[in-house]
C-alpha cells in the first residue's frame, strides 16, 4: 500500500500541539488575575466586636489577621498560577538539558 508512495507524497500527521507560549501565558494571566481579586477584596471591612463583661479593658486582637473569602479565592488563584509557572519552567529547563546530553 504505502511502498509506491514517493518522498513528496507522504502525509504524516503529527498529534496537535499547542503552541509553547500558551502555557505560560496562561499561567501569568492567573497569576495576575488573581493579585488583581486578592487586592479587590483586601479593604473589605468585618464588623466584629467580643463583649467581655467582667473586665474593664477593651479586646483587642493584636497579632490576628481576618482574611476574606474574596482575599483566599484570589490568592489560591495566584499561586495556582505561579505552579503552572514553576512547571512549565521545569519542563522546559528539563527538556532543553535533555537535548544536549543525548
Amino acid at each position: 500500500m504505502g511502498e509506491h508512495n514517493t518522498s513528496g507524497e507522504r502525509n504524516t500527521t503529527r498529534p496537535a500541539r499547542l503552541p509553547a507560549a500558551v502555557l505560560p501565558v496562561a499561567g501569568l494571566v492567573a497569576v495576575v488575575v488573581g493579585c488583581a481579586v486578592a487586592w479587590s477584596n483586601a479593604n473589605a471591612s468585618i464588623g466584629w466586636f467580643a463583649y467581655a463583661p467582667l473586665s474593664n479593658q477593651p479586646f483587642s486582637a493584636n497579632g490576628m489577621a481576618f482574611v476574606s473569602q474574596g482575599t483566599q479565592i484570589g490568592l489560591a488563584v495566584a499561586v495556582a498560577g505561579l505552579l503552572v509557572l514553576a512547571f512549565w519552567a521545569g519542563y522546559r529547563i528539563g527538556r532543553s538539558s535533555s537535548k544536549t546530553d543525548g
